[in-house]
């Protein structure tokens, strides 16, 4: 299930006092049309880069839970090769996408898996986003098995045949995705979905080069990701195994699919309490007030400083505190963006985590007219948000730096940097009002000296 945490945002204009106001050259405003949407090129996964010691436990652990936290008995997955079919209103980069993840399937993790006609071992549905919102309030789309639509799944919500812990081999699965969102949310609902229909079912907090994890900083498949639905569908692996038989034969399988991962590696991180899951929740979840959500980070952070925790889920943590004290404590956002930099910088696999928090500090850059720290911030977040394959946040990372160009005096940098904002913006929000009104958030940022 792909949560809606929103882990990208853009909040910080009032967070500058007024500075004197001189009158200034400026771009001329959007106009009614915009540069066509661009995409990305070909893929740049992150390799998986930790040892293969952790990424066994990681494997066990990602395939014999729930992400509720509830076991699973036995493994269960599709047995011989296995299609994917599209059915409803599928968006005009649906095909595309799909095609795109499949192809690297068979590419990066070597699995038998192409794209077919109904029926087929997996459909793929696109539904409006309100009534996927009526039935799972608090999943942005989701993977469900024994069905292939969501009129099926709707009649039968109360059936067992719905719970996975019943599984022993899945036969047929059905993804449900919203058809009026983003073209990157569909995407990264694509690789998410598809890879828990095929792979294993939990999220691990505790583990940041990967698609399975709630916090949602990675949008797309990673090498790690790869890696584990390549041992999950190798021959030696069967539908049945329990956890103990598969113990035995994944760090063979991870010695021979991923041998530069033989080496040692200090003790993996501990688990992750339920109380800090719940926190993280209720921070980014539906059912609070903001004061009661800042609570919930204030909550989560302090279960990571006493269970001393120096991972991701540290700098997590303060980053839910930064992103929930915006509109009230323009301090303790400051220190939380900090404390969360200071952390993602020291792991190996936390670029794209760094290039989120680097994004709102260039937004307070701009805001108080610091234009070096803005341009550097940038400099140093848009490469990780194209590898990355993020268009929303690359968007806005572009917008901010073509408006501390602008203040700059370079027009020319800041017209490319603009064009090229847009046509990713295209992409990476909802619809080109959306776009529109990001684009009017950035340039309120800016001071007129």
């Amino acid at each position: 299930m792909r949560s809606p945490l929103v882990v990208f945002c853009l909040a910080l204009a009032a967070c500058a006092s007024p500075a004197p106001k001189v009158e200034m050259p400026t771009i001329a405003p959007l106009s009614d049309t915009l540069p066509p949407m661009r995409t990305f090129g070909a893929p740049q996964p992150l390799p998986a880069r930790r040892s293969n010691a952790e990424m066994a436990r990681d494997f066990l652990d990602l395939s014999f839970a729930m992400e509720s936290g509830e076991p699973l008995r036995v493994m269960s997955r599709f047995e011989g090769p296995i299609t994917v079919a599209l059915r409803g209103s599928v968006p005009k980069t649906g095909k595309q996408d799909l095609d795109r993840v499949l192809a690297r399937m068979r590419n990066e993790a070597e699995l038998d898996i192409r794209r077919t006609t109904e029926p087929a071992d997996v459909t793929v549905e696109f539904v409006p986003a309100r009534q996927l919102r009526d039935l799972a309030p608090e999943a942005a789309c989701f993977v469900v098995p024994r069905v292939s639509s969501f009129a099926e799944y709707s009649q039968n919500l109360t059936s067992r045949d719905l719970d996975w812990t019943t599984l022993t081999q899945r036969e047929k699965a059905a993804v449900f995705i919203p058809a009026d969102e983003s073209p990157q949310e569909i995407r990264d609902c694509l690789n998410e979905e598809l890879a828990q229909s095929i792979g294993p079912l939990n999220d691990l907090y505790r583990i940041p080069d990967t698609i399975f994890n709630d916090d949602n900083f990675v949008n797309v498949l990673t090498g790690f990701d790869m890696l584990m639905l390549r041992i999950y569908n190798a021959p030696e692996m069967r539908s049945g195994m329990t956890r103990e038989e598969a113990a035995q034969i994944v760090p063979q399988l991870l010695r021979r699919f991923n041998p530069s991962g033989e080496f040692s590696a200090p003790a993996t991180a501990p688990e992750t309490p339920r109380k800090w899951v719940r926190a993280i929740e209720t921070a980014f979840g539906p059912n609070a007030d903001d004061s009661g959500r800042l609570r919930a980070a204030q909550r989560a952070l302090r279960i990571a400083q006493s269970e001393g925790w120096t991972d991701s889920r540290l700098g997590f943590s303060w980053f839910a505190v930064a992103r929930l004290s915006l509109d009230t404590d323009i301090p303790a956002a400051l220190e939380g963006f900090i404390n969360a930099a200071r952390v993602f910088r020291t792991l190996p696999d936390g670029d794209i985590h760094a290039a989120h928090v680097d994004m709102q500090m260039a937004a307070f850059a701009l805001s108080t007219g610091q234009v070096d720290g803005a341009l550097l911030l940038t400099d140093a977040a848009i490469p990780v948000a194209r590898a990355s394959e993020n268009a929303g946040l690359l968007s806005t990372l572009l917008m901010i730096r073509s408006e501390a160009l602008r203040l700059q005096g370079d027009d020319a940098g800041s017209k490319a940097a603009r064009l090229e904002s847009l046509g990713r913006g295209r992409y990476g929000f909802r619809d080109d009002d959306d776009l529109r009104t990001r684009l009017a958030e950035v340039e309120a940022l800016a001071p007129l000296f």
